[in-house]
């Protein structure tokens, strides 16, 4: 049985799917209201969460299931130093499906290789949020009609916004996308999706600074907030904080069709006042994601998708080599093997298993 830690892992008739169980459970809602009878989500946050950790309870609970769990790691065993793997195992015997948060990369990976039942990322560190794109693919459909022929500009904080890396990763699948990436030097995109994606692909995109230069040209406007626990120099995040502020007057730019979307939450990168402006689509998105993760439930739980993620591997390399990034699972999981697959054999170029950020030459 498959679990969603990547949104690679799902192909693109997945996500047409799961959009389309999606739109179903909208116009049909009391079809779907006995469908999880008896069964039980586990909701396992290591780190605060407001939208996604209720969105999954919402979720399950409009599904006829049940919900159990725990919202920071310091009401969790974790806090007694219970590693994420014997966490997961004790969770299989209580619940039939896992949401799982984690301020460490790879972290439901971890989970997921250890239990036989479905694990979702509900976000891991600055890595993914795969079921965040789902809302964000789900949104941008029902607003623009389409996921092909679109310019998405992405603004803010490009290098930790894990929300950012997956939505690129899910757009490089479809046809007529343009990206443009919007932020200051310090957080520019990591090098491992622009490498590993947006060049692997094809992907036609630009780099720039400049908003105002920018919106005009965007179907889609994705606005990031500066992202304060994961600076770890205080300084620098004052310092970047309040880069980019999305107003009124800027708006008068972009296009009349244009839809802002927002993982949220927001500080204020967008001001309030944009709030009753129709292109304004964060709270539809907020909503939609509830609709969207009912459906992965539904399709997780029913087994509908094979799990396929280790053959996406050329070679995999165990323990010859050791993650050196500090946000890395590897770092703080006793006696894990350090798992490294080929991303080009050819040159001896392999990428950690849990972060993918890192990139080693074997010689």
């Amino acid at each position: 049985m498959r679990s969603l830690i990547d949104i690679l892992d799902l192909s693109v008739q997945d996500i047409d799917e799961l959009i389309a169980l999606a739109t179903d459970i909208i116009e049909n809602p009391g079809k779907y209201s006995d469908k999880c009878r008896g069964k039980k989500l586990a909701t396992v946050f290591y780190e605060p969460s407001t939208r996604t950790r209720m969105s999954f309870e919402a979720a399950m609970y409009e599904l006829g299931g049940n919900v159990l769990g725990f919202s920071e790691a310091s009401s969790s065993s974790a806090s007694k130093g219970e590693s994420v793997a014997d966490t997961a195992r004790m969770l299989e015997c209580y619940v039939d499906i896992i949401a799982m948060r984690h301020p460490k990369e790879g972290a439901p990976l971890v989970a997921s290789n250890n239990v036989n039942i479905p694990v979702i990322n509900a976000g891991d560190g600055g890595h993914n949020h795969p079921t965040q794109t789902l809302a964000d693919l789900f949104t941008i459909s029902r607003e623009k009609g389409r996921l092909n022929n679109l310019t998405v500009g992405f603004c803010g904080d490009l290098k930790y916004g894990r929300t950012v890396h997956s939505l690129i990763a899910a757009l490089s699948r479809y046809t007529g996308i343009k990206i443009v990436l919007i932020s200051p030097q310090e957080l520019r995109i990591p090098s491992y999706v622009e490498y590993d994606i947006l060049k692997k692909y094809n992907m036609d995109y630009v780099e720039t600074e400049s908003l105002e230069d920018s919106i005009g040209d965007l179907d889609i406007l994705y606005m990031t907030r500066i992202q304060r626990e994961r600076f770890s120099d205080f300084d620098e995040y004052e310092r970047l904080k309040d880069s980019y502020i999305l107003t009124p007057e800027k708006m008068e730019k972009a296009k009349s069709d244009m839809c802002v979307l927002h993982p949220l939450p927001r500080v204020n990168e967008i001001s309030t006042k944009i709030d009753k402006d129709p292109r304004a689509c964060y709270f539809k998105q907020a909503l939609n994601a509830k609709y969207i993760r009912m459906a992965l439930i539904l399709k997780l739980l029913e087994g509908a998708y094979e799990n396929n993620r280790t053959e996406k591997c050329a070679e995999l390399v165990v323990n010859e080599l050791k993650c050196t990034n500090p946000r890395c699972i590897t770092t703080t999981e006793q006696e894990l093997d350090h798992i490294f697959k080929g991303t080009d054999v050819e040159n001896g170029i392999y990428r950690c298993i849990y972060c993918e950020k890192k990139k080693t030459r074997i010689k």
